[in-house]
């Protein structure tokens, strides 16, 4: 996938694709893609790896992010080191990582909705600056009824996303966990949570004095009436992520977030 300051960039892996002995197939098709590749090449940040990552949703060639955005934490490979990425790949110098993905359904004013998310699935406010009030039950039980800005279900690869802007704990990607962040709380004690990955989170509008709004990745998917419920739970679906064999999650949780301190 290509934004429109990575051109050169992706010239340039074309050049060193074809250099290795091996073809390089262009397709604005994401999932037909995958269907004729061995490896998929994602050019941009993290919101384009976001797209690829949806649209090919249960498939398992493999996803290796090449990072011309910002912070990123999808796209592992800077722009910079292409050539010694790609050489690492030829060499089989690398691992696959699985990443889980979520999903949200339910009814919202009449429709019914389905979708899948990678990073996290959010109920939040609409542009008028009022809270809302959710109910958030976890496999049946009552959890409490937020008065928020906004609630955030992050994957485990969402960790270090919104949920992280909003307070939320960092969890490495392998771990079997959702994230429940709440959007700044009326209550002070409200915190993140922590749940198992085997969980289904319900989440009701109550009363809603303003527009509520569904995410999914940063899209906007629906909103929400009054008596409106969806639930969100792991997806049968997982995708995979080249994982380059010098690097590691803290490094990159070192290097991106300019943590300091002394190394042993």
């Amino acid at each position: 996938m290509e934004k429109p300051a990575s051109a050169g960039i992706i010239r340039k892996a074309a050049k060193l694709i074809e250099r290795a002995g091996r073809k390089a197939i262009f397709d604005t098709d994401v999932a037909a893609l995958a269907k004729k590749s061995e490896l998929i090449l994602v050019f941009g940040g993290d919101g384009t790896m976001l797209r690829a990552a949806r649209d090919i949703a249960g498939s398992k060639t493999p996803l290796l992010g090449i990072n011309i955005g910002g912070l990123g934490f999808l796209t592992a490979v800077p722009s910079s080191e292409l050539t010694d990425a790609l050489k690492k790949v030829w060499r089989g110098e690398f691992n696959y990582e699985p990443r889980a993905l979520i999903e949200v359904s339910g009814t919202c004013c009449g429709k019914t909705i389905r979708k899948s998310a990678l990073n996290d699935i959010v109920v939040s406010r609409g542009a008028v600056s009022r809270l809302i009030t959710l109910d958030v039950r976890v496999d049946g039980e009552m959890v409490t009824r937020y008065r928020c800005d906004g609630l955030i279900v992050s994957s485990p690869t969402g960790s270090t996303a919104y949920s992280l802007a909003a307070g939320g704990a960092v969890v490495l990607p392998s771990s079997e966990v959702f994230a429940l962040t709440p959007i700044c709380p009326h209550a002070l004690s409200n915190r993140s949570i922590i749940l198992p990955l085997r969980s289904k989170i319900s989440i009701k509008a109550v009363n809603p004095l303003s527009a509520t709004i569904l995410s999914v990745d940063g899209q906007v998917v629906a909103e929400l009436e009054e008596g409106d419920e969806v639930t969100i739970r792991r997806s049968r679906h997982a995708i995979r992520l080249v994982h380059l064999a010098d690097g590691s999650f803290l490094e990159a949780l070192r290097r991106k977030l300019h943590w300091r301190g002394t190394y042993l």
